[in-house]
């Protein structure tokens, strides 16, 4: 409770330190003048005073106490030409401006570092918005810098995760949400924080906030290594149909259309977005997989100060599965590379949120995000991974599936005010997550129809009560501090629907989580920042009442010490030694219906990200991550942390020409890494090289993506188990894998209305 008390206290504080004068003053807002839509994180600059700002998250901004006199007032944004604007400031005058800026190429030069250590990370985001090619809802993860995705379960199961030493498997130590809504689900029947993103559609994405470490009061539950934010487009400005066909049986087809378009920012605005995607894969035995997507989003300012956004969106989706495959089946030449043991792995999902959100300006620069969400969500996995280890007769395959609703609401307010004499801005918040999960079920399962018994079936309750309390203040011109806490109440309850008699177990727990970023402007083209933290991610609800309420939110300790330097107008640079230390937690093995201890982590390393415009038309980019991952309470040469990755680099060259041509080369590297504790098993590393090449002419796109241009043959997941073939007397444990893409062509034809 002394906690509560201090996060309380905070609160207070912040409400005690709102008004403040407001003569002299300039305050505007900086919009895309194609959509009349916002640009938060736009640059403003006055020349004459050498000083700054960022737009808020309303793409609102101000200046305070200015002398009277006409000021030069520059603003950019990633993205957008920068525009200059005369200011006549005028004694005891309250000026409100409207500032528009047009769409244009990207130009490094416009990329601002500021003592603003979140506008610095959301600046390279912009940048890779425009540079990284997304041409699935799988692409979505790989904008954040540093991440590597693994599909191994026939292209409709979520993505397996890796950043900064983490094995995330599918979320566990990630937190994503989309437009404030989570994407990982709690007590989930496959794994804990499990985060399937295909409900995306590429194409609407229109912002993605991103960093690394545990150091953000906003963020809660997953966030360990590191955050990810998606927002999708608030307006179209035009219509836009697509069409996709490839290799292995591909084709998607995409659309956007604007139902009610927006001249002016005040007029309201209804878009509805659909995707259909459909392949066969690579391998011997079809996937037949196919996913239907949608989005509809109304967005309407109400009055001059509030702005109400709704929005509907689903998808459904299916596929048959090949799943991973023992070394020796193919090196004794019983299947090849894209063969499969069992083919009747595979799975449906579904998922329908309903996303509402108000924002209310104040008249002293502030404003509340008041957001109420709901999802229903179904999901049924097919999975053989031990073949005929434990069941010589009818084999090893089991179904993971579960019915779930999640009721939510975040609620914030953010106001700039003056702490002790000190600019300063506070955000503080409260909010609830609850999470219905029924019939949460692993079955042993016969040619995925016949259910051959159950080893866990029950239902889950879990309830997360969160508070938070972040301010910012700027100590000197070139010094800001930025210090949060966090509360988060979590109530775990579980029904065993196994038990003969009404077996249900209740937990309650809660955590404290402090935050503290440090930042240092030593000139305008560079900023020293440290940050540091603390963390958690829940366990598993089957884990809580197994354990008692027992080390069940393991919490994550975390420090970065980097810099963020610009040394030439066209090459920016970002740089970090880090280190994260996790507790010991308990794991719900859902593949197996069983808890098992995990130890304490370290992890340690270097992160670097450079972006670099080489002319006018060409860039380079690079993410560049060593990890040293220890598993600590362990003896030496046996504290290796299984598929936890140590050295990573993703990058290339993008061009745009004004004659319509854009294109782009990437590559993916990923280095050999441990597959076991005592590295006696080898998960080998990749190169691989990806291409698009783009032509627009008029209203008409036409496009052309390779993936794996060299046709490298590589695995894409691999796991040390141990299994059993029909024909074999004695198990083997060696790396069982699913390939990697071969060589992979699509052509696409987009046009626009």
């Amino acid at each position: 409770m002394k906690s509560v008390r201090i996060l309380l206290c905070l609160i207070f504080l912040a409400s005690g330190t709102l008004g403040y004068a407001q003569t002299n003053m300039v305050q505007g807002t900086v919009l895309n003048a194609e959509t009349n839509e916002t640009l938060p994180g736009s640059n403003v600059y006055i020349k004459e005073l050498e000083i700054g700002t960022s737009a808020n998250a309303l793409g609102s901004f101000r200046f305070e106490e200015l002398n009277s006199g006409t000021y030069t007032m520059e603003v950019s944004f990633v993205g957008f030409a920068k525009r200059s604007v005369q200011v006549q400031v005028q004694s005891g005058t309250n000026q409100k401006l409207q500032i528009a800026l047009q769409p244009s190429s990207i130009q490094m030069e416009d990329v601002v570092v500021t003592q603003n250590l979140d506008q610095n990370s959301n600046t390279i985001s912009a940048v890779d918005i425009q540079f990284r090619p997304i041409n699935t809802s799988q692409d979505v993860l790989k904008i954040v810098p540093g991440l590597f995705i693994a599909q191994h379960a026939g292209g409709g199961k979520a993505e397996q995760i890796f950043l900064r030493g983490f094995d995330i498997d599918h979320g566990t130590d990630i937190e994503l949400n989309v437009d404030g809504m989570p994407v990982n689900m709690v007590s989930h029947a496959h794994g804990q924080g499990y985060s399937d993103l295909h409900f995306v559609i590429p194409e609407t994405i229109e912002q993605v906030d991103f960093d690394k470490g545990p150091y953000y009061a906003k963020q809660g539950n997953f966030n360990t290594a590191g955050y990810a934010n998606f927002f999708t487009k608030r307006r179209l400005s035009e219509s836009m149909f697509k069409v996709e066909g490839g290799q292995f049986g591909t084709f998607r087809t995409v659309g956007l259309f604007n139902l009610l378009k927006a001249q002016k920012t005040e007029d309201p605005s209804l878009y509805l977005a659909t995707e259909f995607f459909r392949t066969d894969g690579y391998f011997e035995s079809p996937q037949y997989f196919n996913r239907f997507n949608s989005l509809l989003k109304y967005h309407q300012k109400l009055n001059d100060t509030q702005t109400l956004e709704l929005s509907f969106s689903g998808f459904t989706s299916s596929w048959d599965a090949s799943g991973q495959i023992p070394q020796r089946a193919v090196d004794n030449g019983t299947i090849t590379r894209f063969g499969a043991i069992d083919d009747t792995e595979g799975g449906e999902t579904s998922r329908i949120n309903l996303n509402s959100k108000l924002t209310t300006e104040l008249s002293n620069g502030g404003y509340f995000e008041n957001q109420v969400y709901f999802s229903q969500y179904n999901f049924n996995l097919v999975s053989n991974f031990t073949f005929f280890l434990n069941d010589p007769v009818n084999g090893d395959q089991i179904t993971q599936s579960e019915n779930r609703q999640i009721f939510g609401s975040k609620n914030s307010y953010w106001v700039e005010n003056m702490l002790f004499g000190l600019p300063a801005s506070t955000e503080v918040g409260i909010g609830f997550r609850y999470d219905k999960n029924n019939d949460v079920r692993l079955s042993r399962t016969l040619q995925r129809s016949e259910v051959l018994s159950d080893l866990a079936f029950g239902n889950v309750q879990e309830a997360n009560i969160f508070a938070f309390a972040e301010e910012q203040v700027d100590l000197t011109k070139k010094l800001s501090l930025i210090a949060g806490l966090r509360f988060d109440q979590f109530t775990f309850d579980y029904r065993d629907k196994l038990s003969n008699t009404y077996d249900r177990e209740s937990v309650n727990k809660s955590t404290v989580s402090p935050k503290l970023q440090i930042g240092y402007q030593a000139n305008s083209n560079l900023n020293l920042y440290m940050k540091s933290g603390i963390g958690f991610h829940s366990n598993d609800t089957r884990v809580v009442v197994a354990q008692q309420g027992q080390e069940i939110l393991p919490q994550a300790y975390g420090i970065d010490v980097g810099a963020i330097w610009k040394p030439t107008e066209n090459l920016l640079i970002n740089a970090a030694l880090w280190r994260l230390d996790l507790d010991q937690e308990f794991v719900y093995v859902g593949d197996e219906g069983i808890v098992e201890p995990s130890g304490k982590t370290q992890r340690q390393g270097i992160d670097l990200t450079v972006r670099y415009q080489i002319t006018d038309w060409l860039y380079f980019n690079s993410d560049v991550n060593f990890t040293d991952p220890k598993a600590l309470n362990t003896a030496e040469g046996e504290d290796y942390i299984p598929l936890a990755p140590t050295f990573t680099s993703i990058g290339g060259f993008n061009f745009n020409f004004d004659s319509g041509f854009s294109g782009s080369l990437r590559y993916r590297y990923l280095d050999d890494r441990a597959a076991n504790e005592d590295n006696s098993l080898t998960a080998e590393g990749y190169f691989l090289l990806d291409a698009t090449l783009g032509y627009e002419i008029g209203r008409f796109q036409l496009g052309l993506s390779v993936e794996n241009i060299t046709d490298t043959e590589w695995n894409e997941a691999q796991f040390e188990t141990e299994s059993r073939l029909r024909n074999e007397v004695n198990p083997t444990s060696e790396i069982h894998f699913t390939p990697g893409t071969p060589f992979q062509a699509r052509l696409s034809l987009a046009v626009k209305f």
